[in-house]
């Protein structure tokens, strides 16, 4: 059997909104066959996770993880719908996994939607300095570009997942979703770090 492409892979997230891994599992299981890899996905009810997405999460916890020996720490807020799957080992687990890739990946926000407009402003000018002199519509694709990569190293869901790099933390809360049959919502997350600069903090003393 040949190599799954990417693009199919794709294709198949677009119609199941499953993970990247799921759905090449689930394409290698099937032989490439697309609509075999769906059902397969549908049967594991990992395919269901885009319409669970959509429902209210408002219980939860507040966890908190401090790293290299007091150096790093990150508290964080992550919903789901009911107590009974808040009080959840498997779900406390997995929120804990996110703390660890906060401490570890220094993401600035959760989604791309939460990043200041300044912040991308400045980004895009960066983007399209590096670039200038070409023509404007490549300028416009390469500066698309590097914003998508920016996206990729600042926002949570975005990033790789430090346990497995070849899927993002968006298709890892998918998976959670899928295996926990509740929605969950990373809502919040503060990252410290002794040293670090504090917005509008001066050195004077």
């Amino acid at each position: 059997m040949s190599e799954i492409s990417a693009t199919i892979v794709k294709t198949l997230r677009d119609r199941t909104n499953a993970g990247m891994m799921d759905c090449k599992n689930a394409l290698t299981e099937a032989g490439g066959d697309l609509d075999q890899a769906e059902t397969i996905l549908r049967k594991k009810g990992i395919a269901g996770a885009s319409k669970k997405a959509s429902r209210a999460a408002n219980e939860g916890i507040i966890a908190s993880y401090i790293h290299m020996q007091g150096r790093v720490g990150v508290l964080i807020e992550v919903n789901c719908e009911t107590d009974f799957v808040a009080k959840n080992d498997n779900f406390r687990d997995f929120v804990k996994d996110i703390t660890l890739h906060i401490a570890a990946s220094s993401p600035i926000c959760v989604s791309r939607e939460q990043v200041p407009a300044a912040t991308l402003v400045k980004e895009r000018d960066i983007a399209a300095g590096q670039v200038a002199g070409k023509p404007a519509n490549i300028i416009e694709k390469i500066v698309a570009g590097k914003i998508d990569k920016y996206f990729s190293t600042v926002c949570l869901l975005e990033q790789p997942f430090i346990k497995n790099p070849d899927q993002t933390v968006k298709d890892y809360v998918a998976s959670k979703i899928s295996e926990l049959g509740e929605n969950i919502v990373i809502r919040r997350f503060v990252r410290y770090q002794v040293g670090e600069a504090v917005e509008g903090e001066t050195n004077e003393s």
